[in-house]
């Protein structure tokens, strides 16, 4: 992601880039979110939403933090895509406002009714993928489109979430198409990005074996994990599914170990897309594994979740807010500090679910090192994203620039 062409709008700097408010808001809400799960889960808080506690915390992740993230990356990522001036200043702000609008929606529809929590919250991802797909058709740029496509099937899931939850009383089907929508947009964009943003930095600094780049292997990789995700929403706990999920876990493994990842320890804004993406090929193994009795059904699905999703978006948004505001793309005490509590709450989480005896203490430290990476990236790129940039070089440890 180069920097992307701007109108250098008066006003706000939170405006001028749709990174900025979508990551800085997005990370806020994921981790008050957590922070309001557990007591919920325990019994001890309740929401006024329609969804049930569980179906009110897997919809604020899946079809509410994440697609903030996705569409500040998007719109971030398309004027480089298309050549074309990006979404910024009011346009944004009203965008936002929507996003806004279907987390509160969400939250009082018990009181405020599901119907209207259902178009309130489907107008934001309405809006993004038609915004997308304006912007692309007219910059030409037809070859990532299929990224448009993913989001608009996000858009289907969301839908499906509410009409699953009024009329079925849960979610159930609409949840795996949420997640398998977000693997496949991981396995897409960082299949690109990882290997680029790796070659980059090997060629400067550490000269030797290099990435492999996006090629046709991973093109099939790519359209065979769609085909055991698929196989997983219509079948979740079938044979076919369960030796889908292994074969494609082992082709993920492999594509991962094309990418240099074990050359990039000297530097952690790299090192962790790997690790992030490690969860991707984890969570296709854990899910074979569970079609197979070895473990819970859950247990894939956290690591996709609590793991590549959560991993990969921190790793995506530290990077892109310091290449996007003129930093050096080096992680600093603070950057890695959120990456290691990210993992640990991944880790911990999946922990819970193989380790049920334990489930009580390994809750609490998924819930803590969740919030902790995700308000520690509020806190820490707060700053500088909203644009107090000096001030924010102090608080993420990057020394400022000499007068």
């Amino acid at each position: 992601m180069a920097g992307a062409r701007s109108r250098n709008p008066k006003g706000w700097p939170l405006f001028a880039n749709s990174f900025r408010p979508f990551f800085l808001l997005g990370a806020i809400q994921a981790g008050l979110s957590i922070l309001a799960w557990l007591p919920m889960f325990y019994g001890e808080l309740s929401v006024s939403s329609a969804f049930a506690p569980r179906d009110w915390h897997v919809h604020e992740m899946l079809y509410g933090f994440l697609p903030a993230v996705i569409t500040g990356f998007l719109f971030t990522a398309i004027p480089n895509w298309t050549g074309r001036l990006p979404i910024q200043g009011t346009s944004l702000g009203a965008l936002l406002v929507v996003w806004l609008g279907g987390r509160v929606a969400v939250t009082l529809s018990a009181d405020t009714g599901w119907a209207l929590a259902l178009v309130v919250d489907a107008a934001f991802l309405a809006l993004v993928v038609a915004a997308a797909t304006r912007e692309i058709i007219a910059g030409g740029n037809w070859r990532n489109l299929p990224v448009v496509m993913l989001v608009l099937m996000l858009l289907a899931g969301n839908v499906g979430f509410h009409l699953e939850a009024h009329y079925q009383g849960a979610a159930d089907i609409s949840i795996r198409v949420g997640v398998s929508v977000v693997v496949l947009l991981i396995a897409l964009i960082g299949g690109r990005i990882i290997p680029s943003f790796t070659r980059n930095w090997l060629v400067k600094f550490n000269p030797g074996r290099l990435p492999v780049p996006f090629g046709r292997f991973d093109g099939a990789v790519i359209g065979c994990s769609a085909l055991a995700l698929i196989a997983w929403i219509a079948s979740p706990l079938s044979t076919i599914t369960g030796v889908a999920m292994a074969l494609v876990g082992a082709l993920h493994l492999v594509r991962l170990a094309r990418w240099a990842g074990d050359r990039t320890f000297r530097e952690r804004l790299l090192l962790i897309l790997h690790v992030g993406y490690l969860f991707v090929p984890l969570g296709f193994l854990l899910h074979a594994m569970a079609v197979f009795g070895a473990l819970p059904p859950s247990a894939g699905l956290h690591a996709w979740m609590a793991g590549a999703a959560g991993t990969m978006t921190l790793a995506v948004m530290t990077r892109a807010s310091l290449g996007h505001t003129g930093q050096a793309l080096t992680a600093s005490p603070a950057t890695q500090g959120i990456y290691v509590a990210v993992i640990v709450a991944a880790l911990a989480r999946v922990a819970a679910v193989v380790l049920p005896a334990h489930s009580d203490a390994l809750l609490h430290i998924a819930a803590c090192g969740w919030v902790i990476a995700f308000l520690g990236f509020a806190i820490a790129f707060g700053p500088l994203l909203a644009g107090a940039r000096m001030r924010a070089l102090a608080i993420i440890g990057v020394p400022a620039p000499a007068r």
